[in-house]
């Protein structure tokens, strides 16, 4: 089915925990095709970075075009109970301003199918509202005739996880250790501060045969859309959540953790084999496809469009670190395309904290091993420290690693005083709930640790009698008539079904609905990010 109206279709390939280590980038050693090919046809951004070096609070900013700071979507694992922690004032959902929507709701509201094939992980229950199809099966190829598509693909065999032997990992997967490596750890180059061992060589390698898999996996993808005739009306946007799962990237502010590989390919409007040196944030993915499809950007969104008419350079991007897990942090970063500014508000604190899952690693395993038998060698301890720097500045440039603290170097006083007074600023814009307490701050949301619950939608008859001042759940009507959808909470939307179908698909309500000649059932459910759903209400009308 192609799409013969004036919007695009467009395509999000998303990868877990991966950095640039593609051929595309310059990685001799790995094995991407598919993905070095989807860059000679579109545009390679060499300065993409995540707003956090983890998935959670990094995929709320991809979907809402908010920081997750400003959302309260900032500390990592809020919708689960940890019982080693009860102390921590968690399970919630984050409860966003009422203004905010996900971005696939913003695009069904404007007419596209959207999809979600299948990780959501946005700390806060899906809406209702947020896609069309969400889940295994979810794709494109179930849409109406001719309508634009909005279709995510999720890869998650890139996750840190991966490259854990078998009987540590808690995932469902197949036995690791016994399946020979592809890529030779020999030839693997790892960054300095991680020990050169084989546990470690074999990590990285067994890294590097996830991303050929993962190459495989975005050739299907881009053939699929190719078998329905559909390439050259579809954007396509490769990217990832944020960094590799290696310690001193995961989780952190520092380039290894938040540098990530974006390819973008516009058929008719970007050359392609082009190479972008502009800085792109995460958060700049949804109003970017907004303006590609030609939807007026929502002044609330704190990400700018990168690419087409609408294009808003950015001369830096910030990214922060905050609790993760079982334990609480607080750092900020921001950088440009040279320099980096990371803050440290707790130095008194050691880099390396109780995050259990983090402890899995065989890097991390290697790390600890190597320093009982005081075995580390130079930049091997960086990660080990008991106390950090108040302030971290890094010429990214002539030091990838962020090795050299340039922030006592009275040469690059001026770069320091720019970097800090640019933190400041945005500190003061979206840094909301950096300061709040975590349990304050649930009881902001969840007044009494209870989470709040939508208002039940009303359904209110109009016509040329009834002029729309009374709800009604029952009428019938001798002409035209249109039914008009309310909730009382602030920032709802509402899904209604018209279908009796015990698992109906449900339609995001942007306007009246028609009454059609006959008998109209119509079920209704209100949402809100992070409140509980509403009631389903009931009516016929006729």
């Amino acid at each position: 089915m192609t799409n013969t109206g004036q919007q695009p279709n467009i395509l999000w390939i998303s990868l877990e925990d991966t950095s640039p280590r593609m051929g595309c980038y310059g990685d001799s050693l790995a094995r991407t095709p598919h993905i070095d090919m989807l860059a000679s046809e579109g545009t390679l951004f060499r300065n993409a970075f995540a707003t956090a070096g983890v998935c959670a609070p990094s995929r709320s900013s991809v979907i809402t075009g908010m920081y997750p700071t400003a959302i309260g979507a900032h500390h990592m694992r809020t919708s689960h109970m940890n019982y080693e922690t009860p102390e921590l004032p968690t399970p919630y959902d984050v409860v966003p301003p009422a203004q905010v929507k996900l971005i696939p709701e913003m695009l069904r509201a404007n007419g596209y199918y959207c999809t979600n094939n299948w990780k959501t992980d946005y700390q806060f229950q899906t809406p209702l509202t947020a896609w069309d199809e969400n889940g295994t099966e979810a794709h494109w190829r179930n849409r109406k005739p001719d309508q634009p598509f909005f279709a995510v693909f999720n890869y998650d065999f890139t996750h840190e996880s991966r490259m854990w032997p078998t009987e540590l990992s808690n995932f469902s997967m197949s036995a690791q250790e016994e399946i020979p490596h592809k890529t030779d750890p020999d030839q693997v180059v790892l960054p300095p501060y991680l020990p050169d061992t084989l546990e470690t060589r074999k990590a990285l390698a067994r890294q590097y045969d996830n991303l050929a898999d993962a190459d495989a996996f975005v050739g299907r993808i881009l053939k699929q859309l190719e078998e329905d005739g559909l390439a050259g009306d579809t954007i396509v946007m490769l990217w990832s959540d944020h960094g590799e799962g290696l310690p001193r990237a995961k989780r952190w502010t520092y380039d290894a953790g938040i540098h990530v590989p974006l390819i973008v390919r516009w058929p008719g409007k970007a050359e392609p084999d082009r190479i972008s040196d502009q800085l792109v944030s995460l958060i700049d993915l949804g109003p970017t496809v907004l303006a590609m499809a030609g939807i007026p950007v929502p002044r609330h969104l704190q990400g700018q469009p990168f690419m087409g008419e609408r294009t808003e350079p950015r001369d830096y991007i910030f990214a922060t670190r905050d609790r993760y897990d079982e334990a609480y942090d607080k750092v900020r970063a921001v950088r440009d395309n040279r320099f980096k500014y990371i803050r440290n508000d707790y130095p008194d604190q050691p880099y390396l904290q109780w995050i259990p899952f983090s402890h899995m690693h065989p890097a991390f395993r290697e790390l600890r091993r190597l320093q009982l038998a005081s075995e580390l060698e130079e930049d091997q301890h960086v990660l080990l420290q008991n106390r950090r720097p108040p302030e971290e500045l890094y010429d990214c440039a002539n030091d990838p690693h962020e090795l050299s603290n340039l922030a006592e170097e009275p040469a690059f006083r001026e770069q320091l005083l720019r970097l800090r007074r640019e933190l400041d600023l945005w500190c003061g814009r979206f840094d909301v709930w950096g300061d709040v307490p975590e349990d304050r701050m649930v009881e902001a949301m969840w007044p009494n640790r209870v989470q709040p619950q939508t208002a039940k939608p009303l359904f209110i008859p109009i016509n040329n009698e009834l002029p729309g001042t009374t709800a009604s759940h029952e009428g019938t009507f001798s002409e035209p008539t249109v039914i008009m959808l309310h909730s009382s909470t602030q920032g709802a939307s509402i899904a209604y079904t018209l279908d009796e179908a015990d698992n109906p698909r449900w339609e995001l309500y942007t306007g009246p609905i028609p009454v059609p000649m006959g008998l109209m059932r119509i079920r209704a459910i209100a949402v809100r990010i992070g409140y509980k759903d509403s009631e389903v209400a009931e009516a016929a009308f006729a």
